[in-house]
């Protein structure tokens, strides 16, 4: 069965692309909107708990 966190780390990165391939605003050295920082906010935020937790269950 997927990981639950690791599908919403992804999906918050798809949204992030998604949003950034039509943002004028957002390039690629970051978002500058918004919308397009509240995205990557939360990318950033589920990116680092899935990867604390791989780390976590590696050092077990």
């Amino acid at each position: 069965m997927p990981d639950d966190l690791y599908q919403r780390y992804q999906a918050a990165h798809r949204a992030f692309q998604a949003h950034a391939t039509s943002c004028a605003s957002c390039t690629r050295s970051g978002p500058d909107c918004p919308a397009g920082q509240r995205l990557f906010e939360a990318f950033a935020r589920l990116q680092d708990a899935y990867l604390t937790r791989l780390n976590q269950r590696r050092k077990r």
